[in-house]
């Protein structure tokens, strides 16, 4: 029996399914979001020590400084770029285990996956491949510099804190496309929604955040 079809105590169907409930509870509406977190075996993206609490709403590490985001972070994160509509392409910055990636893979016709950390790439390439997510091209690349041979974007998402929005992210959004990115601002963190207009960028402050740092080159 596979990664993927294991499903035995803490890592079974009934498991992801309360933790679907829990997510419902914590505000988040998306049904279509909600669906796939429910398909989706989030424990195969941890190490096996761990897998008992990869359901938990916590975020767990994954070694180098890392961490896989809690199941509301993703969510709410996704939630927030999908806005109940269709997603075409989207640039995920900090593949990390490839979990976030995977969940994308159900709701974007495309995805573009960037990781600093080519030990951690090279495990989310496995992890994905285990979770059939064929639709995700990833590559080890300084994240603040993009993708910019596949923009422009509809959606960018920015799994780490920055002090500001890289100048390349901004630009390789489509007229349109959002931007969720955690921002450091005092020492404290916020989850921010950018949207591209034709003149300019719409800025929205959504709530306090919790994330790594996102740093410069490669690791």
């Amino acid at each position: 029996m596979n990664a993927v079809n294991s499903g035995i105590g803490m890592t079974s169907q009934r498991t992801r399914m309360r933790m679907v409930e829990r997510l419902r509870g914590e505000g988040i509406v998306d049904e279509v979001i909600l669906a796939v977190m429910g398909e989706i075996p989030r424990h195969i993206f941890v190490d096996e020590a761990l897998a008992s609490r990869a359901y938990e709403d916590m975020a767990l590490p994954l070694g180098f400084g890392q961490t896989i985001s809690s199941p509301y972070t993703v969510a709410r994160m996704l939630e927030l770029l999908r806005s109940g509509g269709k997603l075409d392409k989207v640039l995920e910055i900090g593949t990390g285990c490839g979990y976030q990636a995977a969940v994308l893979s159900r709701l974007a016709r495309e995805v573009y996956s960037l990781e600093r950390l080519a030990p951690l790439l090279t495990k989310a390439r496995r992890h994905l491949r285990d979770a059939r997510a064929h639709n995700v091209r990833v590559r080890t690349a300084d994240g603040q510099l993009g993708w910019p041979e596949h923009s422009p974007f509809d959606g960018i998402v920015v799994a780490a804190a920055a002090t500001h929005v890289p100048q390349a992210l901004l630009d390789q959004l489509a007229v349109g496309g959002k931007i969720i990115i955690p921002l450091t601002h005092q020492g404290k963190q916020s989850l921010h929604v950018l949207e591209r207009t034709a003149e300019s960028y719409v800025d929205r402050k959504v709530e306090d955040a919790l994330f790594v740092p996102l740093l410069p080159g490669l690791g």
